[in-house]
């Protein structure tokens, strides 16, 4: 039996469930799943700025928490947090080690930044264009899987990081380590993915995207506790969570994971396996404890999805306050005014109603006008100067009418747009860097 918790979902996750699992969760690997299509994009461009960066922004407070424990425990880490500068990352893990005097081991895994092979001709998936059609390019990045991350596990690594690899791969991977599966032992592959796919959100399947009050209680929502699976060699596991945490891990919560983000859930298509989601089964074994098993998959498929980041321009935001009698009625006012001054410069402007009709843009079932509206006007623009015009012209409404407006705020952001297309596998160029901390000292290997 293997025993992998997952310490984080996302890169603004919180910090102290990753610390719970490695002190408590009697772990053999920890992950911490911290890349999303954007965050690659954004950490490319930090990566542009100055070329030590481009890691996760919060990998230093994460490393100073778990490294101590982590070397105690005898816990593997894997995380994608090198994000676009896997081997910056490594880097500075080994210093920030050499500091703590602990001695460790780390495997830099890169070769998913493909940008040099992308053509511009290269069709989009989500829009059936070329790359040309949209902006300037910022990044491109292959989606790996568990053969990059394995050649960083053989090392002896104690913490393997990567930059963009598919979500659930980063948990197959020891499995694949520990049991000796083979690369085409599809049903095993594809019963780690779903596996994978259940703990890759952290506090997820704990309850944390569930809960709804009255309708699916959580208890002790605020100490939500994270996952771990204890997987069988077969692929089969439990998950389960650390006693005494928050949350709660049930069939209704893994249902809704592992339908997550899933659009065919026949062919959730990774670059290990094509999964068969529909033939998985869950079980109830005790109290936060699920049992998973039964998935089977196909072979992988013969291209590697893309990410590509590109820039689209700048967003300029204004938002203001209306509360009392008349307040959306005022608000939209408000709306209407904006809407007259700038309708000539920005052809997609929104006004939202927050409060009103901001998320769905409509209403449904019983009505009734809220006390207080927030109105909040945005417009994207090539340049961050014609952005600014938004937030300004609503600014003026302080003065300007209508009556009672009140907290007003602007804002101008550049956009990153991501997305994506397909790359033949061969163009991946991969390669293992690792950095040791030992006895205070670092060395290359």
């Amino acid at each position: 039996m293997i025993r992998i918790g997952s310490g984080a979902g996302f890169s603004g996750d919180r910090l102290e469930p990753a610390v719970i699992l490695a002190e408590k969760g009697q772990l053999d690997y920890l992950v911490l799943e911290c890349l999303a299509e954007r965050t690659i994009a954004l950490a490319q461009k930090r990566k542009i700025k100055n070329p030590l960066l481009g890691y996760d922004p919060l990998l230093e407070k994460r490393m100073e928490l778990l490294l101590p424990i982590i070397s105690k425990n005898n816990v593997r880490l894997i995380t994608n947090m090198g994000a676009a500068n896997p081997v910056s990352a490594a880097e500075k893990i080994a210093e920030m080690a050499k500091s703590l005097g602990t001695s460790i081991k780390v495997a830099a895994v890169t070769g998913d930044d493909v940008l040099q092979y992308i053509s511009c001709d290269a069709n989009v998936l989500e829009a059936n264009e070329p790359l040309s059609s949209f902006g300037q390019l910022i990044s491109a990045n292959a989606y790996l899987g568990v053969k990059e991350i394995l050649a960083g596990l053989e090392t002896g690594a104690d913490i393997i990081i990567t930059g963009r690899v598919a979500d659930p791969s980063l948990f197959v991977a020891p499995m694949i380590h520990h049991y000796g599966w083979s690369l085409e032992d599809v049903n095993r592959i594809a019963q780690g993915t779903a596996v994978g796919h259940l703990l890759e959100c952290g506090g997820q399947i704990c309850g944390g995207y569930f809960a709804d009050p009255g309708k699916k209680d959580v208890p002790d929502l605020a100490n939500l506790g994270f996952p771990y699976a204890d997987v069988a060699s077969d692929g089969s596991a439990v998950i389960s969570k650390v006693e005494g945490t928050g949350g709660v891990i049930s069939l209704a919560t893994a249902k809704e994971q592992l339908l997550y983000e899933v659009t065919n859930p026949n062919q959730y298509i990774t670059p290990d396996v094509i999964a068969d989601f529909t033939k998985v089964q869950l079980r109830e074994t005790a109290p936060n404890c699920i049992e998973v098993s039964g998935c089977i998959g196909e072979a992988k498929p013969e291209l590697l999805k893309v990410s590509v980041g590109y820039h689209a321009g700048f967003i300029g935001e204004g938002e203001i306050s209306y509360a009392g009698t008349n307040a959306l009625g005022r608000a939209k006012l408000a709306g209407e005014v904006i809407y007259e001054r700038l309708k000539k410069d920005f052809s997609d402007l929104r006004i939202d109603y927050i409060g009103s009709s901001s998320v769905h843009r409509t209403t449904f079932g019983q009505y009734d006008a809220p006390y207080e509206v927030r109105l909040r006007v945005a417009g994207k623009a090539q340049t961050a100067e014609k952005a600014a015009k938004i937030g300004e012209e609503v600014e003026s409404l302080y003065t300007n009418g209508p009556a009672g407006g009140g907290g007003a705020r602007k804002y101008t952001n550049e956009v990153i747009g991501v997305v994506s297309t397909l790359i033949p596998r061969d163009k991946i160029n991969m390669s293992v860097m690792v950095r040791e901390s030992v006895n205070h000292e670092e060395k290359i290997i």
